[in-house]
């Protein structure tokens, strides 16, 4: 079952209350509905955790910890998810926002120097944000949403096979039974 998947990963409320640095916020992390994991509190913290993730702004993690508090989703996952985009992933992801924005906006997208430098992004930072904001925009939007809807259908999948390997257990035991029965074992 996902559930005991994710119990593994996740650090415990307790462990986090008592925490010196998020003890003015002992009061959001105690609230338990902010750490359940049901189908709908991951596929929630899903959404909000990589729409997040692909937003080119600064605290993107207090971003999602608030869009947690407000869909009343999984909170750890929300936050732990920003973390798609990290140094190593962050201007792949971003050009490739970018490039969609520059597309949806039917402009021709800048061709990168062969040596990137901040001075370059500072100078033509003017030309790119309306491509980089819109197509980060619309990348959140559907990749929150497919995030989403992915997790409720492998949810769904595994408790169904979950239930159908039980099933298939009972009918073997049952069938096992019936064998002894036949053979005049005793039960």
């Amino acid at each position: 079952m996902p559930r005991r998947f994710l119990q593994r990963y996740m650090p415990h409320p307790d462990a986090l209350t008592g925490s010196r640095s998020l003890r003015f916020m002992h009061h959001l992390i105690g609230d338990a509905s902010l750490w359940m994991l049901s189908r709908r509190a991951v596929a929630n913290a899903f959404m909000v955790g990589v729409f997040c993730a692909l937003l080119p702004i600064p605290f993107q993690m207090a971003l999602a910890a608030a869009g947690a508090c407000l869909l009343r989703c999984n909170l750890p996952l929300s936050v732990g998810l920003v973390w798609i985009t990290n140094p190593l992933t962050m201007p792949i992801i971003f050009y490739g926002n970018y490039r969609l924005g520059a597309w949806l906006l039917a402009t021709p997208p800048r061709a990168a120097p062969d040596a990137l430098s901040t001075q370059w992004v500072a100078d033509q930072l003017l030309d790119i944000l309306p491509s980089l904001a819109l197509g980060s925009l619309v990348a959140a939007v559907i990749t929150g949403l497919a995030a989403n809807v992915g997790i409720r259908l492998i949810w769904r999948w595994q408790v169904s096979r979950s239930w159908h390997k039980r099933r298939r257990e009972r009918r073997l035991r049952a069938t096992e039974l019936g064998n002894g029965r036949d053979n005049g074992c005793p039960h």
